[in-house]
């Protein structure tokens, strides 16, 4: 009886058994690059300097992690990258939500016109911008700032971190806000008290893309600042270990690996409320 159900569920959706194959393998294509990584951060360099490279190792070494927490600036560079990262994923997220609630709940001229501006701001490429950019800041006076990384990334995100937070707040029933209003809330209290947990899964997964954005840049960091090393991110610390006739590949693994481990533990923070993000998302 349990075979012909299962046939049956087949014969219903030809497409899983397609999907459930494809699933491990493409889980393997993309785990093969980090895979790789990290074995180049622990292979001694003779191993990794090999014209024959071999998916393992049998003397894993720590020499490539010693050369890149004892380089001097490597803990400003880290510092410097969380503060970015951590004030655009805070500021993109409290502008989006205030947004997408005026965009949703407010009946005003233009503002179909003005959501289609946003999908329409964020079609143009990044590098097109950052020589206008470059420019601007500087006639700010940004120049060499961790503000001049912030600004960039926070704009670039809010288009999409805007749009995802709709679905949420279409979702609240007009009632709720109703009962809110006659049981004596504020438009504030209802805002902030009653809104804004249930927006908060859109929220936490539009995060995650403005965290790895502002954490992964090189553009910005190595436009922008220029002559101020202190106040430089991750990202060009690997540039210490691109030497032109000699590059340390293992340093550059090893500071990669670092590099990943952050975006992994904000992953594993907030992967309940980012399923729950991304399906209402869908939803909407």
């Amino acid at each position: 009886m349990t075979v012909v159900n299962l046939v049956r569920g087949f014969a219903r959706r030809p497409g899983r058994p397609v999907a459930e194959g494809a699933a491990p393998a493409i889980a393997v294509l993309v785990a093969l690059p980090l895979y790789w990584m990290v074995l180049g951060a622990f292979e001694p360099a003779g191993e990794v300097r090999s014209d024959r490279p071999r998916p393992w190792t049998l003397s894993p070494s720590l020499d490539s992690f010693r050369r890149v927490f004892g380089q001097q600036e490597f803990g400003r560079y880290f510092a410097n990258s969380l503060v970015v990262a951590g004030s655009v994923v805070i500021v993109s997220a409290l502008i989006a939500f205030l947004a997408a609630t005026a965009v949703t709940r407010f009946r005003f001229r233009f503002r179909t016109t003005l959501l289609i501006m946003f999908l329409v701001a964020r079609m143009v490429p990044v590098e097109a911008l950052a020589i206008p950019l470059f420019f601007q800041l500087r006639d700010f006076g940004l120049l060499n700032t961790l503000g001049s990384l912030m600004l960039p990334h926070i704009a670039f995100s809010l288009p999409f971190a805007i749009w995802m937070p709709r679905g949420f707040v279409k979702g609240v029933p007009q009632a709720v806000e109703e009962a809110a209003y006659i049981d004596g809330a504020s438009r504030s209290r209802f805002l902030w008290q009653i809104l804004f947990p249930l927006v908060l899964p859109g929220l936490v997964a539009t995060s995650v893309f403005s965290f790895i954005s502002a954490w992964n840049d090189f553009l910005f960091a190595k436009s922008f600042i220029i002559s101020d090393t202190s106040q430089s991110t991750l990202p060009m610390a690997l540039l210490v270990f691109f030497k032109p006739d000699d590059p340390d590949w293992g340093g550059v693994m090893a500071a990669s690996t670092v590099m990943t481990i952050p975006v992994l533990v904000f992953f594993v923070l907030v992967q309940r409320r980012l399923v729950s993000g991304l399906g209402g998302a869908v939803k909407d």
